[in-house]
């Protein structure tokens, strides 16, 4: 199997640096900067609990240099993808899987959930040119459940989690997720072959809603914010807005915001990757988090105010500080607010 991991930051350098020094698949990196040096330099390096391994690498930044690959994993930040998915032809043939690794809700989301049929969500695909360029039928869904830092460029350190969820888009299981799985799991990866992808999608997006952009706005770690009782409660009340919302489009939660707190506060003191994203002056993922869910609700006539106030509060903070965009983005977002109640 050739697999090609675009993106060799925390979590694509983690799925690389296992997949190669596993040897089951023929690995390669599309990658940039000091980055791509450290990968044509001192191959994929990853610093683990269980311990250290290290295995040659083959990168460039040219997706012509590394062909077609028969998967390709999509490991960028979210802002990153648009304009770097039109890039990615020469990796793609007929029968290539797109397997994002990414944080948020995909562009692919919605392609066939009631009243948005023919539409894609502005936050995410402004001009739908994902999905020309990524078609669903090639996509198969994906949630990382791991936490990892690169400490340097090309050097992964790899904290807790192993787990991966895959899952064609539309559900039900299928002979290429499971060899999917397979490749990753022989890689030491804790794999689940899902039968409802979107739905944990958004069970993680549901979690990810509120403690990444408060911890963004506040510069506090995720205990900090749980201790608050004035900002738990407000994360609660986003967090049922989004439930509701989950479940007129198919992706029902039966967790509790309460429930879901005491399993946060078990992880302690532990920085977002939205609060690390800031500190280190890279755009922040606001759209895929938080505004694609305040446009699915807007567009299903759902009340939304703890979710409003969250996504006006950080998207201004985001553009106070330049690592939000005042121009495009917003407006997408601020159209998508007037855009009138479906039924």
């Amino acid at each position: 199997m050739k697999m090609a991991i675009v993106g060799a930051g925390s979590i694509g350098g983690l799925i690389g640096a296992r997949l190669a020094h596993a040897g089951q698949a023929e690995v390669c990196a599309l990658a940039r900067g000091a980055t791509l040096h450290s990968l044509q330099t001192q191959g994929w390096r990853l610093r683990s609990p269980d311990g250290d391994l290290q295995a040659p690498a083959r990168a460039s930044d040219q997706p012509a240099a590394l062909g077609v690959q028969d998967v390709v994993v999509l490991a960028v930040k979210a802002p990153a993808l648009a304009a770097l998915a039109p890039q990615l032809g020469p990796m793609m043939g007929p029968h290539t899987l797109v397997v994002p690794a990414m944080n948020g809700v995909p562009w692919w989301f919605c392609d066939r959930v009631p009243g948005f049929e023919g539409r894609t969500l502005s936050s995410i695909d402004p001009q739908g040119r994902l999905s020309q360029v990524l078609p669903a039928s090639q996509t198969i869904g994906c949630v990382v459940h791991a936490s990892a830092s690169t400490p340097e460029p090309g050097l992964v350190q790899h904290r807790m989690g192993r787990g991966l969820i895959l899952g064609e888009a539309w559900g039900g299981h299928s002979p290429r997720v499971q060899a999917l799985c397979d490749v990753l799991a022989h890689a030491g990866f804790d794999t689940t072959h899902s039968d409802h992808i979107r739905r944990d999608i958004w069970f993680k997006l549901w979690g990810n809603l509120t403690m990444n952009p408060v911890s963004a706005l506040t510069g506090a770690t995720m205990d900090q914010v749980l201790a608050d009782p004035l900002l738990l409660a407000f994360c609660s009340q986003a967090m049922r807005e989004a439930s509701s919302i989950g479940a007129r489009v198919g992706c029902p939660i039966e967790q509790s915001p309460e429930e879901r707190h005491a399993i946060t506060a078990k992880l302690g003191a532990v920085k977002t990757s939205m609060l690390q994203d800031v500190e280190a002056g890279r755009p922040i993922e606001l759209d895929a988090i938080v505004t694609a869910v305040h446009e699915i609700g807007t567009a299903l006539g759902e009340p939304m105010p703890a979710i409003s106030a969250l996504l006006g509060l950080t998207r201004v903070f985001g553009q106070r500080t330049g690592l939000y965009p005042a121009t495009a983005t917003a407006a997408s977002a601020a159209a998508a607010v007037s855009a009138p109640p479906r039924s």
